[in-house]
C-alpha cells in the first residue's frame, strides 16, 4: 500500500510524499476513567468521548526520502493520508526507526482526537 506524508507547512499536491509498499497498521483506542467507588458496589466507568489512534507504518526507503521525512520529524506536525477511511489527518511523530544497512524504517504516528 502506498503511504503519502506532507509537511506541516505543505498546502499543494506537489508537497505529499510517496513511500511506495508501506505496511500500514492502525490502532484507535477511547479515553475511559476509571472511577473506584469504596464502601459501594462495582467501578465506574466514564467514556471522555475522545480517542487516539496510532499509525505504524514501516517499509523500505531511500536515505534520501529519509533525510526529507526526518526534516519534518524536527520541524512540526506533519499530515498523513489515512489510506483506510479515506481522509488526510494532522500527526505527531512518536517515534521512527531507520536501518541505513537494509533501508528499512518504522515511524510511528499519534492523532489525538478531541
Amino acid at each position: 500500500m502506498d503511504f503519502f506524508i506532507r509537511p506541516a507547512t505543505g498546502t499543494s499536491s506537489s508537497d505529499w510524499i510517496r513511500i511506495p509498499n508501506a505496511d500500514i497498521k492502525v490502532k484507535s483506542a477511547r479515553r475511559i476513567t476509571r472511577t473506584i467507588v469504596r464502601g459501594q458496589e462495582g467501578d465506574n466507568l466514564h467514556d471522555e468521548g475522545s480517542e487516539s489512534t496510532l499509525y505504524t507504518v514501516s517499509g523500505e526507503m531511500k536515505i534520501d526520502e529519509y533525510k526529507k521525512i526526518l526534516s519534518m520529524y524536527r520541524s512540526g506536525q506533519p499530515c498523513i493520508h489515512d489510506p483506510f477511511e479515506e481522509r488526510d489527518v494532522k500527526v505527531v511523530f512518536a517515534t521512527m526507526e531507520y536501518d541505513g544497512s537494509n533501508e528499512m524504517f518504522t515511524f510511528e504516528f499519534i492523532e489525538d482526537i478531541i
